[in-house]
């Protein structure tokens, strides 16, 4: 009676743990709520460790403190360290790692009920789909974290009959599933395992930079699945509930993005099924483009009346977040109306700009997705488009030649007059020339975002 009235209480408290997770995603869904929901989420999983550690089935604390410590060593330093640029590859990675547990708990269940002849059916099949989804996890997190990183190139690469050989893999993959479950052997075990690492590094490299926000999403939802799948490998169902919220929140965030960016879900999760394949031929490339300097830039913004930032990844880069407050507060001040315009796969991960201005303590309400801004460019006077490139470029509504056609952007070149600021005339992240900087309304502003965005500062502050 009182093990079975222990395990209701553990149940209970689960029950609550996922409760608060549920209330932490509901928190995630909004900038204002952000900070309340991580907290629902930390208390949840305080619960969580605290209540899995006074479970009467741990016998011993020696390598879950030897695990907790070697966490402690190197997760602290890498987040004290860790920059914003850097959050979307510090994410894929930890995907890897999510991915490289499933696989390493089923083979290390197989093992041990093999050697009590204990793998039943349905046991058996949780560690094979547990380990494929696991292993294919952990390379596709590979690939993203290489390019993200720019250890390898941004750009799509398309391998010859890909699509065969993925769905050779997949075949395989479950063939060999079938054969493990009626076997029991350990070589289709590990071999269906090292199909699914291939299947992942395929289905990630045809992806081109400009989708990598909807990958580093997906394998959030992938690394989910893979964590519920060791839930039921271990019977945790804590584990099986938050891997499932984890899984099928990722999902639906990666279908939004692609309905935002008019990408084809189901091609983005099969590798870029249909991506096409030939060079972008961009369009204007031999105009001459026009430059700005900081005080011209102010002069034109102190003689407006309506602003909008768009900031990109190069903000981040720069950390230019602070300086961009210090502008919004010199034109408002001013009594300027000036807003910021984020589009959803701006920076290199899901609400990557929305972090970084809420950093600097931007208010909330002056930030606007891009469906509820986007008609108001035509109205405006001003557009700094700090860091940001694709996101901006026409060539996605006017060039079917362009890898970016018919993905949804900021309508940034409707403006009187844009100004972009660029280190230099390179390529965005995703490899393609900027039909924008040719526009005659258009004007770039060479040098460090943040360096600049104070310089415009400081003449409106003494101008």
């Amino acid at each position: 009676m009182a093990n079975y009235l222990s395990n209701d209480i553990f149940a209970l408290i689960y029950l609550v743990a996922t409760v608060l997770f549920i209330l932490g995603l509901q928190g995630l869904s909004h900038p204002k709520t952000a900070v309340r929901g991580n907290l629902y989420a930390m208390i949840g999983m305080a619960v969580a460790v605290l209540a899995t550690l006074i479970h009467p089935e741990v016998k011993s604390y020696t390598w879950i403190i030897a695990g907790v410590v070697a966490g402690l060593l190197i997760g602290v330093p890498v987040a004290l360290k860790i920059q914003m640029t850097a959050m979307p590859q510090l994410v894929a990675a930890l995907h890897s790692f999510v991915g490289l547990s499933a696989v390493l708990v089923a083979f290390g269940t197989f093992i041990t009920h093999a050697a009590h002849d204990q793998l039943g059916t349905v046991l058996k099949l949780e560690l094979s789909v547990g380990s494929a989804i696991g292993a294919l996890t952990f390379s596709g997190s590979i690939i993203a974290f290489m390019k993200l990183q720019e250890l390898m190139g941004s750009a799509p690469l398309m391998l010859p009959g890909r699509h065969w050989i993925n769905l050779l893999l997949v075949l395989g993959t479950g063939g060999l599933v079938y054969h493990f479950v009626q076997t029991s052997e350990m070589l289709p075990f590990f071999l269906l395992t090292m199909l699914a690492l291939a299947l992942g590094f395929l289905l990630v490299l045809p992806i081109g930079g400009a989708d990598m926000p909807v990958v580093v999403s997906m394998l959030n939802s992938y690394s989910g699945w893979a964590a519920s799948a060791t839930g039921f490998t271990l019977e945790n169902n804590l584990l099986i509930a938050t891997g499932a919220l984890v899984g099928s929140s990722g999902a639906i965030l990666s279908y939004i993005m692609c309905v935002s960016m008019n990408r084809s879900f189901i091609s983005v999760i099969l590798g870029g099924f249909g991506t096409q394949e030939e060079a972008a031929v961009t369009t204007g490339v031999q105009k001459k483009i026009q430059s700005a300097a900081a005080d011209d830039v102010a002069f034109m913004l102190d003689n407006s009346s309506k602003v909008i930032i768009v900031p990109g990844y190069g903000l981040a880069v720069a950390q230019a977040q602070h300086a961009a407050k210090e502008l919004y507060e010199q034109l408002a001040k001013k009594g300027i109306d000036i807003r910021f315009a984020i589009h959803p796969v701006a920076g290199r991960m899901p609400g990557h700009m929305n972090v970084l201005l809420a950093e600097s303590e931007i208010p909330y309400d002056v930030v606007h997705e891009m469906e509820d801004i986007n008609n108001e460019f035509s109205t405006t006077d001003v557009v700094l488009v700090i860091g940001a490139n694709d996101v901006v470029n026409p060539d996605a509504k006017t060039n079917k030649s362009s890898p970016l056609y018919g993905m949804p952007i900021l309508d940034a070149y409707k403006a009187k007059r844009v100004y972009v600021f660029k280190r230099s005339m390179k390529p965005g992240y995703s490899g393609v020339d900027n039909a924008l900087f040719y526009y005659d309304n258009c004007s770039l502003v060479f040098g460090d975002a943040k360096a600049s965005t104070q310089a415009i500062v400081n003449a409106l502050a003494h101008g």
